[in-house]
């Protein structure tokens, strides 16, 4: 969305002294991504991606630096942060938490392939299926308490029809937080700007800033609202099972899960909508500004809402 903190040369000069990575040669920021500031760096021995942190504290961000060092070690493709001379992941840039991670090849795509969409899902099985042994813990920030806390801000300044939805979709929810599904870490943002393919070939997953301990259903929901969706809201149910096809070649689903997927997607489609709603709503200003609309997600949820249980019936 932003560059927030901007860096200028001869910071950053003394910041590359304490990595071995050579000299500068250019740089340039990022108009991608909703919470953090990035920038592209190539120096004398590759490229980079340098990420200033606006809202983790350095005591955080240990979490998920080290998630992508877990990840990147067993097969999952990611950017593996860069460590200094001194061994550390992360420094402090500008007064910001800053860290490096190796530039990985490829591009997002706009219009995924079933091939492409049979990759994400792949890989996000396997992820799921090796997350739950990472050893470090952190609860999802932009649960239930939040998405509560973020509505009653943003319920002023909505019309009475979406205050209304909003209002019902909360409520709804609030009758299924008591279901015991299986967990472990999630990306929780794996949108397709947060994957980098060369054609149909996955290079890999990127931004894993969001990353929690969470349900690995939800996890899916939130990708398949993303890579799947149609202009009107709805899915494309080919893409739907091209994901699942993938997924599953390296972890099936429960009884439980098959069941609550209609409600795994609304609850997908509520946070970003609420996210979406905070931003256009409460923007922070930045060099480089791109608020996403938050009726994408408002329409999203509602075609949702109107397939009902039907959703449970797809033969995922």
């Amino acid at each position: 969305m932003s560059v927030y903190t901007i860096v200028e040369h001869h910071q950053l000069d003394d910041f590359l002294r304490h990595y071995n990575l050579g000299t500068l040669v250019s740089y340039q920021g990022i108009d991608a991504g909703i919470e953090n500031t990035n920038y592209f760096i190539t120096t004398t021995t590759g490229d980079f991606v340098l990420t200033l942190f606006e809202h983790h504290c350095f005591e955080e961000l240990s979490y998920f630096l080290n998630l992508m060092a877990y990840f990147a070690e067993h097969a999952i493709p990611s950017a593996h942060p860069v460590a200094d001379k001194a061994g550390h992941y992360l420094r402090e840039l500008n007064g910001k938490p800053a860290a490096l991670v190796v530039r990985l090849s490829g591009q997002d795509v706009e219009e995924p392939s079933l091939l492409q969409c049979h990759a994400i899902g792949h890989t996000l099985g396997k992820l799921h299926v090796v997350s739950p042994d990472f050893p470090y813990h952190r609860p999802n920030g932009r649960g239930p308490h939040w998405w509560k806390i973020t509505a009653e801000h943003v319920l002023p300044m909505m019309d009475e029809e979406d205050a209304t939805l909003l209002q019902a979709e909360l409520h709804f929810q609030a009758n299924y937080q008591q279901l015991v599904l299986p967990s472990g870490v999630i990306h929780a943002d794996l949108f397709r700007d947060n994957a980098l393919f060369n054609g149909d070939t996955l290079c890999g997953i990127i931004d894993f800033y969001y990353a929690c301990n969470d349900v690995l259903l939800y996890d899916v929901a939130i990708m398949v609202n993303d890579w799947c969706r149609l202009s009107d809201g709805n899915l494309d149910e080919k893409r739907v099972r091209a994901i699942f096809d993938g997924y599953h070649e390296n972890r099936s689903l429960t009884a439980l899960e098959y069941e609550a997927w209609p409600v795994m997607l609304r609850a997908a489609a509520l946070r970003f909508w609420l996210s979406r709603l905070q931003d256009f709503h409460f923007p922070r200003p930045g060099e480089i500004t791109h608020i996403k609309n938050p009726d994408d997600f408002r329409k999203i949820l509602q075609a949702h809402i109107d397939a009902g249980t039907k959703r449970s019936l797809i033969q995922i």
